[in-house]
C-alpha cells in the first residue's frame, strides 16, 4: 500500500530543487565541501566523520555512517552501483545517478530531486531519503547550521514533488490498452515542457519509454506489449525543453495482457460484395498482424503477409470465390508468437466485373498506351481490344491475346474521337465486354526512339531501336553535338532492326539522338533526346567504416540522436544498417569518387554540396539510369543530424507522435511513405530483434 505523502514542499533548506538529470545521468555541477554545517545524529556530532557536500546549493550527506548511526545496516553493490539500507522492515534501495527511489523491498517508490552520487568514494544523498525510508524526524537549525537527526521522533514522508500518477494505483493490474495522465501543479505545466511516461523494471531501474507529449497534464494511450508482462514501476516525469530532468511519480504496477484479437469493421453474416477493409482491434501492440481468410466451402486457408497493426488490409475476393467464408485476425509479438483473433464468417457474393485499363475518360493519345483488362474472375481463354468510332459506329480490332496486356500505339487510321472496349471469352464460351472508355486518339506518324532515354548517361554500348505506328521503309540514327553538327550511327536499317551504338573518345560530352525514319517518301524524326557520354572511371559505393565496426559506430551517433530528438536509437541504428549495408554502399560521386557520408540515401544538396550517383527514370515504357544528386556531408554525424531534420516534415507528423517506440515508429515510417517497400517495418524489426538494438532505447529516471 503506497504510504500518505504530504504534498506541500518543505521550504527549508532541505528541500531540494530538481536536479540536472537526464535518462539517469548525474549532473555534472559543482560539488564543495560543507565545513561550516554541523551534522547531528541523535545527539551525536559526526561531522568530521560524515561531512556533508554542497551540490547546487543543496546539501548532501554519506547515507552510510548516517545510517549506521541509526542502527540500520547499509549494503553495497559494486556491480549494479546500487546502496541498499535496511532498518527492521524498513529499506530503501537508491542507485548512483538515478533518481528512482525503492521503498519497503519494492512496495512502495518515489522519485528524488536529487540523485545519489559518488564523492570521494561515499554515497551521498540526500537527507530527506533518510528521513522517508527510515520515518524519522530531520530538523535544521538556522542559527547554528546543524541538521538534527533524531530517531526518537515520527518523521513525515513527504513526496520530492507536486505530481502525481492519476490514472493507476499502485500495485494495479494493466491488462491491455490503458490511459495514462499525470496531474501537477502550474510549476510545471510551462510551455516547453513535456512529459514522458516510462516503464522500468525493479531489477535494474531501467526501461523504456511508453509515452510522451508537450501536454504535461494531457492524457495518453499506453497499448503494453506481451513482452511487457510482469512486475513493472510506471514513471511519469517532467523535463523542460532542454531535455532537463523537473520531477516526477512512481508507483509499482503489474502488467499482465490478455491478449483480445478482434475485427472491428466487419460483422458476422456480412455480405461482401466489393473489395473491403479489414482492420484489427487488439488490446495491445503487436509486431504485425496476419489476416487468416478460410473459405468454407473448398477448405482453402490463405495467410496475408505481414500488416500494419494500426492500418488496413483490403481484400478484394474474385468471382471464383464467392461462398462463405470466415475471416480472423492473428497477432504476433516481437518473437513472432501467434495470438489468433475470434472468426467472423462473412457471405462472398462478388458480380463479375471487367473493365478497361490504362487509359482514362477524356484522355488525349497521342503516344503508346498499355492497355489491360481489369476483371475480378478467372477462366479467360481470349481477350481482345476493340475501338468503336463514334462517329460510324464501325468496331475494329485493337489487338488480341490469351490475356494480360496490351502495348498499342495508334496510327493515322486511328484519329479520331473513339471509345475504347475490352472482350474477354471465359473457357465455357461465355463472352463478357467492359464499359467503353471515351477517348481522343492523335494517330500522326510517328517514330519512337528506344535505348536511351533524356539525360542518360552512356558508358558503354548501347542497344537502338524505334516503335514507329506506320510501316515505315527504313530508319536511320544519328548522334548530335553541341555545335549542331550530325553524325550517322547506322543509316537506312530495317524499321524492326535492333543497332548498338559504342561510344568513342570523341563522344565525350552532352550530346543528342534522334531517329529518322523514312515513311511513303518523307522523313519522320524522332523527338531529340538530349544524353550524356561518359568513358572514364566509374567510382562505386564505399564503405564508411569496417562492416563489423558499423553497428558499434551507429548506435554512438543513435544514442546521442535519441537524447536530443526523442527518435528510438534501435529504428535509427537499424535503418542506417538497412540504408547503407551495414555501411558497405555509402553513395560517392560516381565521377570523382568522393564520399558523401550519406547515411540515409537523402537526395539534393547538404553542407558539402551533392554527389553524382544513379536513379531510374522511364521513357518509352523503359527503364535506364540517369544522374542523381545526393546531399554530401562533411562527416557522417551531420548526415545522421540531416536525417532527424528531414523527418521534421509535415508528412512525418503521425511519426514523430510515436518515434520513441521502435515498433510503431517502424510503421508510422511506412504510413508516411518514406519507403515503398511494403517490408520496410518487418526488416527493420528483424534487424532490432536479431541484435538486440532495444537496449540501446533502454533509459532510467
Amino acid at each position: 500500500m503506497k504510504m500518505t505523502i504530504k504534498k506541500t514542499m518543505k521550504k527549508t533548506v532541505l528541500s531540494l530543487t530538481a536536479a540536472m538529470v537526464l535518462f539517469g545521468s548525474v549532473s555534472t555541477c559543482k560539488v564543495i565541501a560543507a565545513s561550516n554545517i554541523r551534522l547531528l545524529v541523535d545527539g551525536k556530532d559526526i561531522t568530521q566523520l560524515s561531512s556533508p557536500i554542497i551540490e547546487n546549493d543543496r546539501t548532501l550527506v554519506p547515507i552510510r555512517f548516517i545510517s549506521e548511526e541509526l542502527g540500520a545496516t547499509v549494503t553495497w553493490n559494486n556491480d549494479e552501483r546500487s546502496v541498499f539500507v535496511q532498518k527492521g522492515d524498513d529499506t530503501v534501495l537508491l542507485r548512483i545517478g538515478s533518481n528512482l527511489v525503492q521503498y519497503d523491498n519494492g512496495a512502495d517508490y518515489d522519485v528524488s530531486d536529487v540523485a545519489p552520487k559518488i564523492y570521494n568514494d561515499r554515497t551521498y544523498v540526500p537527507l530527506r531519503l533518510v528521513s522517508n525510508a527510515l520515518g524519522i524526524a530531520v530538523d535544521w537549525n538556522d542559527a547554528s547550521r546543524t541538521v538534527l537527526v533524531d530517531s526518537t521522533r515520527q518523521g513525515d514522508k513527504t513526496d520530492f514533488f507536486d505530481i502525481k500518477l492519476l490514472t493507476q494505483n499502485p500495485g494495479q493490474t494493466i491488462n491491455g490498452k490503458t490511459n495514462l495522465q499525470l496531474g501537477t501543479s502550474e510549476l510545471f505545466t510551462s510551455a516547453g515542457n513535456e512529459v514522458r511516461f516510462l516503464l522500468l523494471e525493479p531489477s535494474t531501474g531501467k526501461g523504456f519509454i511508453i509515452a510522451r507529449g508537450n501536454l504535461v497534464n494531457g492524457s495518453y494511450t499506453f497499448l503494453p506489449r506481451i513482452e511487457d508482462n510482469g512486475s513493472k514501476i510506471l514513471v511519469g516525469a517532467v523535463y523542460d525543453k532542454n531535455g532537463k530532468f523537473l520531477g516526477g511519480d512512481s508507483i509499482p504496477v503489474n502488467i499482465s495482457v490478455s491478449p483480445i484479437v478482434n475485427i472491428k469493421n466487419i460483422n458476422n453474416g456480412q455480405v461482401i460484395t466489393g473489395s473491403t477493409a479489414i482492420e484489427a482491434d487488439v488490446n495491445f501492440f503487436p509486431a504485425y498482424i496476419k489476416y487468416e481468410i478460410t473459405n468454407l466451402n473448398t477448405g482453402k486457408v490463405s495467410l496475408t503477409e505481414e500488416q500494419d497493426p494500426l492500418g488496413a488490409f483490403t481484400w478484394s475476393p474474385d468471382v471464383i470465390q464467392n461462398g462463405n467464408h470466415s475471416i480472423r485476425a492473428i497477432a504476433y509479438d516481437s518473437n513472432n508468437n501467434p495470438y489468433p483473433g475470434a472468426s467472423i464468417d462473412v457471405q462472398v457474393a462478388m458480380t463479375r466485373s471487367l473493365a478497361l485499363g490504362g487509359v482514362t475518360e477524356g484522355q488525349t493519345i497521342n503516344n503508346s498506351v498499355n492497355l489491360i483488362a481489369k476483371r475480378n474472375f478467372e477462366g479467360v481463354t481470349e481477350t481482345e481490344f476493340l475501338m468503336r468510332n463514334v462517329s460510324t459506329g464501325i468496331v475494329s480490332t485493337i489487338g488480341k491475346i490469351p490475356y494480360g496486356g496490351y502495348k498499342w500505339t495508334p496510327g493515322p487510321n486511328d484519329t479520331g474521337t473513339k471509345e475504347l472496349i475490352v472482350k474477354v471469352t471465359v473457357s465455357d464460351g461465355t463472352v463478357y465486354e467492359s464499359d467503353p472508355i471515351r477517348v481522343y486518339v492523335e494517330g500522326s506518324p510517328k517514330v519512337l526512339l528506344e535505348g536511351i532515354g533524356p539525360n542518360q548517361v552512356v558508358t558503354g554500348p548501347t542497344k537502338l531501336k524505334i516503335n514507329s505506328n506506320v510501316n515505315l521503309d527504313s530508319v536511320s540514327y544519328y548522334i548530335i553535338n553541341s555545335k549542331g553538327t550530325k553524325k550517322a550511327i547506322a543509316t537506312n536499317v530495317g524499321p524492326s532492326q535492333e543497332i548498338s551504338y559504342t561510344p568513342i573518345s570523341a563522344d565525350a560530352g552532352n550530346l543528342s539522338i534522334q531517329a529518322e525514319g523514312n515513311y511513303q517518301g518523307k522523313k519522320l524524326i524522332s523527338d531529340k533526346i538530349n544524353f550524356k557520354v561518359y568513358l572514364g572511371t566509374i567510382y562505386e559505393s564505399k564503405p564508411v567504416i569496417e562492416k563489423d565496426k558499423f553497428i558499434g559506430f551507429a548506435s554512438g551517433l543513435a544514442k546521442t540522436s535519441y537524447q536530443n530528438t526523442g527518435m528510438s536509437a534501435a529504428l535509427q541504428t537499424a535503418q542506417a544498417i538497412l540504408e547503407t549495408g551495414w555501411g558497405q554502399k555509402v553513395p560517392v560521386d560516381k565521377y570523382t569518387g568522393v564520399l558523401s557520408n550519406n547515411l540515409f540515401g537523402i537526395k539534393g544538396s547538404g553542407p558539402k554540396g551533392s554527389v553524382t550517383s544513379n536513379t531510374w527514370e522511364v521513357y518509352n515504357g523503359i527503364t535506364y539510369r540517369v544522374d542523381a544528386e545526393f546531399r554530401a556531408y562533411d562527416n557522417p554525424s551531420q548526415s545522421w543530424a540531416d536525417h532527424k531534420e528531414f523527418l521534421n516534415r509535415d508528412r512525418y507528423d503521425g511519426f514523430r507522435g510515436v518515434m520513441f517506440d521502435y515498433m510503431q515508429g517502424a510503421w508510422a515510417l511506412k504510413r508516411a511513405g518514406y519507403a515503398t517497400d511494403p517490408q520496410y517495418p518487418i526488416k527493420l524489426m528483424k534487424l532490432i530483434n536479431q541484435y538486440n538494438l532495444d537496449e540501446l532505447d533502454k533509459v532510467g529516471i
